[in-house]
């Protein structure tokens, strides 16, 4: 049975285009792997551990063998192919029905994963719109913290940043009669750090990317390693301030059985990671050197991780059906 053109063209670029996935994911493994050893660690501070991840869960989305070869990297002297790898790729080529099928159940996934990222941010912007609806403008309260905008409403659910490009805290109404000024203004510091460093977009281009690599285990650790180093790292801000101690009693009143709904349950999961740091009062000089070390190493790891993958994913390389 002889194949058309078009069939033949598709074979041609299915196997190099699984292999340069392969050798993008297997390297991008590697240094989540490598993250996850160097933030665990202890004795570094959460705010690099929290960028480590960031850097982690780009490099997951970036392909960088493609990048590279696009800006003219044709061909690599010193470049090899890993063997092996390209089998799968060659594979599929060979077999289009169980290619197609292997699409499907990918395209299925992702499919799943977008709609539920889709309902979650609708329910947030919806949960936001009640909160600041006009009907509420007499039971709300606006005010600026550090230069950012902070919204005290009737309809809150707990203290919270909202918002991609232009984020504001959101407050309970009421939550200054609950706590006294250092604790407010620990619970402010730590929201703060959050818009500040537009927390929420970071966590959008993962989700998204999440959408697409929803197989890859690692691609989930690193959501929840991001997760948790994110609120500790903005913890670390409330030590650096000098009020660690207030944010624990704030965070004890927030959680009171009486008002749960004034702490969301994400936050409480972090509780016993966050008490433990936060029974500091002063910030840690000698973690200046750990932070040091850490940054060296993963940058050392990421940098032969880039290499690696260059290397082994140049537009010389043919593979053969």
């Amino acid at each position: 049975m002889y194949e058309t053109a078009e069939e033949m063209e598709v074979r041609e670029h299915i196997a190099p285009f699984v292999y340069y996935l392969e050798v993008h994911l297997l390297y991008a493994s590697i240094l989540c792997v490598a993250a996850w050893a160097l933030t665990s660690i202890r004795g570094s501070s959460a705010t690099w551990k929290y960028w480590i991840w960031v850097a982690t869960s780009v490099n997951f989305i970036v392909p960088l063998g493609g990048l590279f070869n696009g800006f003219g990297a044709s061909r690599v002297s010193w470049a090899t192919q890993l063997g092996g790898l390209d089998d799968v790729g060659i594979g599929i080529s060979r077999n289009l029905i169980g290619g197609a099928v292997l699409l499907g159940v990918w395209l299925c996934g992702a499919a799943f994963m977008f709609a539920r990222l889709l309902v979650r941010l609708h329910r947030d912007r919806r949960e936001e719109g009640t909160a600041g609806g006009r009907n509420m403008t007499p039971l709300r309260r606006r005010f600026l913290a550090h230069g950012v905008p902070v919204t005290l409403s009737a309809a809150g659910q707990g203290p919270s940043v909202d918002g991609i490009l232009r984020p504001h805290i959101s407050l309970p109404l009421g939550i200054d009669r609950l706590l006294n000024d250092r604790e407010l203004d620990a619970v402010l510091i730590h929201e703060v750090t959050h818009a500040r460093r537009r927390d929420n977009l970071i966590s959008l281009i993962h989700e998204v990317a999440l959408c697409g690599l929803w197989f890859h285990p690692l691609v989930w650790l690193a959501g929840a390693r991001l997760a948790m180093f994110r609120e500790l790292s903005c913890d670390d801000s409330v030590i650096e301030s000098s009020r660690g101690a207030d944010l624990v009693t704030a965070l004890a009143k927030l959680a009171d059985p009486v008002e749960p709904r004034l702490l969301r349950a994400g936050a409480a999961t972090l509780f016993r990671h966050r008490l433990a740091r936060l029974k500091t009062s002063q910030p840690h000089r000698r973690r200046d050197a750990a932070d040091l070390v850490l940054i060296m190493i993963y940058g050392a790891v990421l940098l032969a991780c880039v290499i690696g993958t260059i290397a082994h994913t140049p537009s010389c390389f043919k593979v053969v059906i």
